[in-house]
């Protein structure tokens, strides 16, 4: 059976001192399992690499923007075949499990992992070892004082990615990232329950393009900029961020450290600027 990102649901609305029966759209929350094949193609190895809460929906992307902003591919390449398991299993099972099956070349150490992933819709680096493993896993450099964006450009990016959030349209409560050219043009966008897992699918639709570095773009997100957001951000090589709420201040140090232009409270015209200044210019 298909899963549709919103499910329907009957709520009882209360408005002008009376009841009444409703009509309402929810976001969809399922779990998805990433499997990971891996090794030479005549001893290869399986094992069960994560769980997360997602809205379903381009689960591919998403899978390939997890493993690549995690450090565990390093491109499109590295990946043979990507696929929900065989017939074996009933259809909602197949579409809440992906196996992932790891070019026989690609640099993988399953001893590295600690211990498994486990992320949920709030969270995106749950099970890390540590934030220094975070910290250190940039892919690629940050171009100095570029691109550069107006603050009348800046401005309009919110409206132009609310306008084409169709899941937020019907449901209300759902994330969005959207990957901006530096002239302002939408170049992708993913929705979804978890803000980490939208920008991951928006990463995972990039490198499945084989654009990587993303170096002449703006990142967005819907809500506020955390750690995790930056981090994905910056492994993408995206030199500019912004978000419609608030920054914490372990992503501020991070988007410092990397030289990333972090901007926070993108709305009602006007916006804070954190780190990497330069790149806002008039």
């Amino acid at each position: 059976m298909y899963q549709t990102p919103t499910q329907e649901r009957t709520i009882i609305k209360y408005r002008h001192n009376y009841f009444e029966p409703k009509t309402d759209y929810l976001a969809s929350e399922k779990p998805l399992e990433i499997q990971l094949a891996y090794g030479p193609l005549g001893q290869r190895l399986q094992m069960n690499l994560a769980v997360t809460m997602r809205t379903p929906g381009a689960d591919f992307d998403l899978v390939y923007g997890f493993l690549f902003t995690e450090g565990l591919i390093q491109s499109r390449k590295d990946v043979l075949q990507m696929r929900y398991p065989g017939v074996q299993l009933s259809p909602e099972a197949q579409e809440n499990s992906i196996l992932v099956a790891l070019h026989p070349a690609a640099q993988f150490d399953a001893a590295r992992l600690q211990r498994h992933f486990y992320t949920s819709s709030s969270c995106g680096v749950c099970g890390k070892a540590s934030l220094e493993m975070v910290q250190n896993q940039s892919a690629f450099l940050l171009p100095a004082h570029q691109p550069t964006i107006s603050p009348q450009a800046l401005l309009r990016l919110p409206e132009a990615l609310l306008l084409q959030q169709s899941l937020f349209n019907h449901t209300g409560g759902i994330h969005a990232a959207g990957l901006f050219s530096s002239s302002g043009d939408l170049l992708y966008l993913r929705e979804d329950v978890g803000r980490h897992n939208a920008v991951d699918k928006v990463i995972g639709a990039a490198l499945q393009k084989q654009t990587l570095p993303l170096s002449d773009t703006i990142l967005l997100v819907s809500g506020r900029a955390g750690f995790e957001l930056v981090q994905k951000t910056v492994m993408a090589g995206i030199p500019i961020m912004a978000a419609v709420g608030a920054p914490s201040s372990l992503a501020v140090e991070l988007a410092e450290a990397h030289n990333l232009t972090l901007v926070g409270f993108l709305r009602a015209g006007g916006f804070n600027i954190y780190t990497g200044g330069e790149r806002i210019q008039l």
